[in-house]
């Protein structure tokens, strides 16, 4: 590995005598790791001492050829980013709104939907459409139902004043942390660039700063070493936004570094690639130019009222617009209410479901978080949320992959197929299967008890409903 002269000597002020320790890490192979979906038990012992599902393994298997990976049952993540569990668990220990600005394609992501208390909402957005496609297959996969995906720039959450109890801004870096695992950021790196992305990572925390309320959490986080990107941004958010440092407890074991504004990740001392973290409070406060009633009218969540000021509206305009905005996502019916319940019915707890409709497709959102997600939809481009559940075509009512692989779907309402690994690997490949003695109709197929999606069995041959995009494209013989 032919390290950049520059970069050699931006590092030496920061490690002095451990410079040389950390080149020749460098020199190394990545550790593969990966962490556990609640799907699933394992055996695995090798840990990642500060995530409690996070397991390294000792070698890095074919993945596309794992069904078990494509069921959501594992999730492949570098096991330094996996700390933002232990600054979720200190510091977010009721309900939230939580914001994950910048989430493809999904660690990070399907980790908060995990960890945040039961009851919590996930925003996961991502600014590129390919990949926001990428990191909502990704939550799907993972299965919980507690998630919102949006693809939407940073600005466009500056007029959601005040929603967000939490947020993580996990910035568009440099890079210098993936060196060992990627070589083409080596050869995209240079001083100008380090610059030019810290300078971009203060746009983007500028931009959803507002979002933000007083006493909420942020938590920032890059995967480089330099200064500029960590310790002098996180000084810059306490001088110029408003804010002061949290402490993280760790076990001294663990090999992470304390620095005077974060925590972190050096790989000649912990398991991982290069990572900071640092965790914040915002102590500005919201300015709001709505009177108290009109946030009660607004019938979204009266005891946070701030979370809806300066969306533009008039008192009496953001009345109505609440209104016809909770009626018109949540309130439609289907035309035969029958199915609406055979639907929902196909869920566990049904009574804990709204069902929504937008256009032929309709999803099944977590009734306490109904009014949040209708609030969002008018202000956000919303590509996935809560459980989609079926696509109607006429008078047939397609079941939808997310149903399939949703945590909260009842395997005891839905006829399921159990395939072997070569079934299941065409199924995956979404090619014709065999599906002998299975009765007609959807059938959900699974491997080693996990589902993996649907197909329409016709007697004589079964119709492979595997989403297009999603199939494995290898060749796996």
């Amino acid at each position: 590995m032919n390290l950049p002269q520059a970069f050699i000597n931006q590092i030496q002020p920061i490690l002095g005598a451990e410079t040389a320790d950390f080149l020749q890490a460098l020199q190394t192979e990545s550790p593969v790791s990966i962490r556990l979906n609640d799907k699933v038990q394992s055996a695995m012992t090798d840990t990642v001492k500060w995530c409690e599902t996070g397991f390294y393994l000792p070698e890095r298997p074919l993945f596309t050829a794992d069904p078990l990976f494509h069921a959501g049952a594992y999730y492949v993540q570098e096991a330094s980013s996996m700390f933002v569990e232990q600054a979720v668990k200190q510091h977010i220990n009721e309900p939230v709104r939580m914001l994950d600005l910048c989430a493809a394609p999904g660690g990070k992501s399907t980790h908060l939907s995990s960890l945040l208390p039961a009851g919590s909402l996930l925003v996961s957005n991502e600014i590129i459409r390919s990949r926001a496609y990428i990191l909502a297959e990704n939550l799907i996969k993972w299965g919980n139902a507690n998630v919102v995906v949006t693809n939407n720039e940073p600005k466009d959450f500056s007029g959601l004043q005040s929603f967000f109890d939490a947020v993580l801004v996990d910035a568009p870096c440099s890079g210098e942390g993936m060196f060992r695992k990627d070589e083409g950021a080596i050869a995209e790196w240079s001083p100008d660039n380090v610059r030019k992305c810290a300078e971009r990572q203060r746009d983007i925390l500028t931009a959803v700063w507002s979002a933000l309320k007083t006493d909420g959490i942020l938590i920032y986080s890059t995967c480089t070493y330099n200064r500029a990107e960590n310790e002098e941004n996180v000084q810059w958010i306490i001088r110029e936004l408003g804010a002061e440092l949290l402490q993280i407890r760790i076990d001294e074991a663990w090999g992470i570094t304390a620095s005077d504004f974060g925590y972190r990740f050096y790989p000649h001392k912990t398991r991982g690639e290069g990572f900071f973290l640092s965790v914040l409070r915002k102590t500005e406060s919201p300015h709001c130019g709505l009177d108290p009633v009109s946030f009660r009218h607004c019938g979204l969540d009266p005891q946070t009222p701030a979370s809806f000021c300066h969306c533009g509206l008039d008192p009496q305009t953001h009345r109505k617009q609440g209104k016809k905005g909770i009626a018109g996502h949540t309130s439609t019916a289907l035309s035969n209410q029958t199915r609406n319940d055979e639907l929902k019915n196909q869920l566990k707890n049904p009574n804990n479901w709204t069902i929504s409709i937008d256009g032929n497709k309709i999803s099944a959102l977590p009734k306490d978080r109904v009014e949040d997600i209708d609030y969002l939809r008018k202000r956000l481009n919303i590509m996935h949320a809560g459980i989609p559940l079926a696509e109607q075509k006429g008078k047939d009512f397609i079941p939808e992959a997310a149903l399939a692989l949703s945590k909260n779907i009842d395997l005891l309402q839905v006829n399921t197929f159990e395939a072997d690994l070569p079934t299941a690997l065409r199924f995956l490949q979404r090619e014709a299967i065999e599906t002998p003695d299975a009765p007609r109709g959807y059938l959900l197929i699974m491997y080693q008890g996990l589902p993996l999606g649907w197909v329409k069995n016709l007697g004589n041959r079964a119709n492979n409903l595997y989403p297009n995009e999603w199939r494995i494209r290898m060749r796996l013989t």
